[in-house]
C-alpha cells in the first residue's frame, strides 16, 4: 500500500502550474508558459461561462497544445489555463453495473452518482506477454453461428467486420444477453445519439443491462472524448478482470476510435499517412487491444466492430485490426439483404483458437459444413438457372440437399438463446446426414481450420 502511494505521489504535479492562451489552431489551443505533460487535464478560464476542460495533446515550439473537450467557442487570447490533474483516471467499482457512463466515467442515466471503490488510469500498460495463461476454455457468446462454427475462448479477441446497416448492434445485443461471461462492458464510440437508447432498450434489454456497464461517447462530441470513452471502458473491464471475473468487452466501433485519433493527431501536427491516418493511430491500436485478454486473475473476451468503407475489408483500419486480433467475423450485406440474420459470412470468417478449443469431431464437422457451403456457392449460378443435372456430382448433390438445413442452423431469431454445447450438438447432428464426412474422420486425417 505504501509503495503504491509513493508511486502515485511521484506522478503528481503541483496544480498551481498555469499558462495563457496565445492562439487557436482549428480545434486546438496553443498555450504559452505551460510546462505540463501530454495527457494532463487542464481548465481554460472563459469570461462567458464556466471554465472549459481540455487535455494536453502535444507541443509546438514553445507552446503547449491543448484540445478542449467542448469546443473552442468562447476562448480568447490571454485566457488563463490551469493544470487540474497530471493524468486522467476513471472511477471503478461494482456499483457501475447496470449504469450508463460518459467519457469521464460520470453516470448519465439520470440516477444518483455511485461512490467509486477505486480509480484507475486510462492509459494503463497491457499485461506482460509471459504472464498470460494459454486460452483453453470456451465462452458461449449466445450466437449459434459463432459458438458452432467460430468457437471462441475466454480471453480471445475478435473483430466483427461490417458495413453500415447489416446488424452489428443486434448481434452485440444478443451476445450481451446470452453470453456465459460474468460481466459485460460495452463501449459505444461515435454512435448517433438516437441509437444509444435503441441499443440499451431494444438490443440489450433489462436482462443484459443488469450485468453490463455501458460507456457512451456520441458522434457530436469532440474527438478527445470519443478516445477517452474507449480507454475508460477498457479500464473498467480491467477492473472487473482483476476481481476474478470473466468479462465480455464489446466496442462499437474501433474504426471511430481510430478516426478520433486521426483528428487529434493531425491537429497536433502529425504527418498524414495512409488515408490521412497519422503514425500515432497505428501505434495506439495495438496498445488498446493488447490490454484485453486473459491473465492469472480473470479474462476479458473482446469483440471490436470494424466499419468497412464500401464493404472493403482491406482498408487501413480493418487491415491493421485483423492482424492484431485472434480472429475475425465478417457480416455480409448480401446475406442481410436475403433476411439471413445474424448475417455472418462463415466462409469469410475465422476463429484462430477454435482448433485448440474443440474436439476433433466438432472440428471435422465444421470443416464439412464449410466445404458444402463453398461447393454450393461455387455452383450457385448453374443450380439457379437449372443447368446442373442432379447426379452429376455427389458433393454438389449433398450441398443442394442440405442447403436449407445449413441455413436454418446459421440463422437465429433475436429472442432465441444458444450456447456452445447445444451449438456443437446441432452441428454434429447435421453433419451425420452427410456421407462425405465419413472418409476424412475414418482415415484420422482431421485438418486444422485456418491452417495453411
Amino acid at each position: 500500500m505504501i509503495a503504491s502511494l509513493k508511486s502515485r505521489l511521484r506522478q503528481v504535479m503541483p496544480t498551481a502550474v498555469t499558462g495563457s492562451v496565445v492562439e487557436t489552431l482549428g480545434t486546438t489551443t496553443a498555450v504559452a508558459g505551460f510546462p505540463v505533460p501530454i495527457g494532463a487535464v487542464v481548465e481554460i478560464d472563459c469570461q462567458l461561462g464556466s471554465p472549459i476542460p481540455a487535455e494536453v495533446i502535444g507541443f509546438r515550439g514553445e507552446h503547449t497544445l491543448v484540445y478542449p473537450l467542448t469546443g473552442v467557442q468562447g476562448i480568447r487570447r490571454g485566457n488563463q489555463v490551469r493544470l487540474r490533474h497530471s493524468f486522467r483516471t476513471v472511477g471503478v467499482g461494482k456499483q457501475l453495473l447496470g449504469r450508463v457512463l460518459d467519457a469521464h466515467g460520470h453516470c448519465c442515466d439520470q440516477r444518483p452518482q455511485p461512490v467509486s471503490e477505486d480509480r484507475l488510469r486510462l492509459d494503463r500498460d497491457p499485461p506482460s506477454a509471459v504472464s498470460r495463461p494459454r486460452i483453453d476454455q470456451t465462452i458461449s457468446t449466445g450466437v449459434r453461428a459463432i459458438d458452432g462454427m467460430l468457437t471462441c475462448g475466454l480471453g480471445q479477441r475478435v473483430g466483427i467486420f461490417a458495413g453500415s446497416g447489416v446488424g452489428k448492434s443486434v448481434t452485440l445485443g444478443m451476445m450481451a444477453r446470452y453470453t456465459s461471461a460474468d460481466v459485460n462492458v460495452i463501449a459505444l464510440i461515435g454512435e448517433r445519439g438516437r441509437e444509444v437508447n435503441d441499443f440499451i432498450e431494444r438490443d440489450l434489454g433489462p436482462e443484459g443491462m443488469a450485468r453490463s456497464v455501458v460507456v457512451v461517447a456520441t458522434s457530436d462530441q469532440p474527438a478527445i472524448q470519443r478516445m477517452q470513452a474507449a480507454l475508460a471502458a477498457t479500464s473498467i473491464a480491467e477492473y472487473f478482470r482483476d476481481q476474478g471475473k470473466n468479462v465480455l468487452f464489446m466496442m462499437d466501433s474501433v474504426t471511430r476510435f481510430a478516426m478520433a485519433q486521426r483528428e487529434i493527431g493531425l491537429a497536433a501536427g502529425e504527418p498524414p499517412t495512409t488515408k490521412g491516418y497519422p503514425p500515432s493511430m497505428f501505434a495506439l491500436l495495438p496498445r488498446l487491444v493488447e490490454r484485453t485478454g486473459r491473465t492469472p486473475k480473470g479474462s476479458i473476451t473482446a469483440f471490436y466492430t470494424v466499419l468497412v468503407e464500401g464493404d472493403d475489408t482491406n482498408e487501413p483500419v480493418a487491415d491493421t485490426v485483423r492482424g492484431l486480433l485472434d480472429g475475425h467475423i465478417v457480416l455480409s450485406r448480401k446475406l442481410a439483404g436475403k433476411g439471413h440474420y445474424p448475417a455472418i459470412d462463415v466462409m469469410q470468417s475465422i476463429s484462430r483458437l477454435m482448433n485448440d478449443l474443440v474436439s476433433d469431431e466438432v472440428r471435422t464437422g465444421a470443416l464439412v459444413l464449410r466445404d458444402l457451403m463453398s461447393t454450393y456457392a461455387e455452383n450457385e449460378d448453374l443450380i439457379n438457372i437449372g443447368a446442373y443435372r442432379q447426379g452429376s456430382n455427389p458433393r454438389i448433390d449433398m450441398a443442394i440437399r442440405l442447403k436449407d438445413e445449413i441455413d436454418r442452423y446459421l440463422r437465429q431469431a433475436v429472442d432465441e438463446q444458444a450456447n456452445v454445447e447445444t451449438a456443437h450438438q446441432q452441428l454434429l447432428a447435421l453433419v451425420r446426414k452427410c456421407s462425405i464426412a465419413q472418409p476424412a474422420a475414418a482415415a484420422g486425417k482431421v485438418p486444422r481450420i485456418g491452417a495453411k
